[in-house]
């Protein structure tokens, strides 16, 4: 038997003892599990409320990620938002939300969550869909005066919504 399977072994041993199993983990509310659940998926469930435009956005990214993405989202310190070349071009080129990301949810997902850098979470739901609608429209994927909300978010088409096998295609919109 291997090292590994023999370490899988005990800890399964351990774990089925009802000694051990005593007093490990918690339950936990509801509310507690709401406040870790923001996933949003292709077809916009999980959206929550709010709203915004890509000019709301401009102020927001100005303040906010400009800083590392750079003005108008062209690159920084970190990666570029805007622009970039098809990815026909070769497994080089650079990958942006113009021409990689397959699901406008996503963006909002992954700010949400992950934005900005180094305080994730801080932005409010308006600021994450003016955000959004912002640096789609730097891309032109949408107009300068469409309003992002969750049932125009996921109705956005991304350029590169066909480059990807996807995984559970019953919940893509």
């Amino acid at each position: 038997m291997c090292m590994r399977n023999a370490l899988i072994a005990i800890a399964l041993a351990v774990l089925a003892n009802p000694v051990f199993a005593q007093g490990l983990g918690k339950h936990i509310s509801e509310s507690d599990v709401a406040a870790w659940d923001i996933s949003i998926l292709p077809d916009g469930t999980g959206l929550p409320a709010g709203n915004g435009t890509p000019q709301q956005g401009a102020t927001v990214f100005a303040s906010k990620c400009a800083v590392c993405h750079g003005e108008n989202g062209k690159g920084a310190t970190a990666a570029a938002l805007v622009g970039g070349e098809p990815l026909t071009s070769g497994i080089e080129t650079a990958k942006t939300v113009a021409n990689f990301w397959p699901y406008a949810t996503t963006l909002f997902d992954f700010t949400r969550r992950a934005m900005p850098w180094p305080r994730p979470r801080t932005l409010t739901n308006d600021e994450v869909y003016a955000l959004t609608a912002f640096i789609l429209a730097q891309n032109k994927i949408i107009g300068a005066e469409d309003v992002m909300n969750a049932q125009s978010l996921p109705k956005v088409r991304m350029p590169n919504r066909d480059g990807f096998i996807p995984r559970f295609p019953e919940r893509i919109p």
